[in-house]
């Protein structure tokens, strides 16, 4: 099964179904600052009986996991909220499989909405190039890869 990750679940909307969806054998590490999200999603989980939500509490921008840990990773209307969204890039870069792939998708409505361009421009700082974008510029989905070494960014 895989291994993944999101950063800030909030109070589970997209954890629960990301855990459903990754069955028995996978594996959904939530994310947060906050203790009461976390909390909230435990809670949430239990009641549907899924056991294979693990949540911890840190900060983005150093990410309590080894190198080299998840398959995959996501943040929804999250990154902009970061102190520090570059720096918190460069570390799922660190904790992602070479082989990884990182989903961001932004809403123009979310007062820190983070525009494509500017997503671009620090995903390749972090190591990340962009492989697909889907939606409008005001709400789009963004998965970046980490870039190979000798790739040009």
């Amino acid at each position: 099964g895989e291994r993944v990750l999101e950063v800030g679940p909030g109070i589970g909307v997209h954890a629960l179904p990301v855990a459903a969806a990754l069955g028995p054998a996978g594996t959904l590490d939530v994310l947060d600052i906050q203790q009461e999200m976390l909390d909230e999603v435990a809670r949430r989980a239990a009641r549907r009986g899924i056991r294979t939500i693990v949540p911890a509490r840190g900060d983005a921008r150093l990410l309590p996991y080894p190198a080299s840990t998840f398959d995959a990773a996501y943040l929804v209307t999250v990154l902009g909220e970061v102190p520090d969204p570059a720096a918190s890039l460069r570390e799922l870069r660190r904790v992602l499989k070479p082989e990884g792939r990182l989903l961001i998708a932004e809403e123009l409505l979310d007062p820190d909405f983070i525009p494509l361009g500017r997503l671009r421009h620090m995903a390749a700082a972090a190591g990340f190039t962009v492989e697909q974008t889907a939606g409008p510029r005001f709400s789009y989905r963004a998965v970046l890869r980490p870039a190979r070494l000798g790739a040009i960014r």
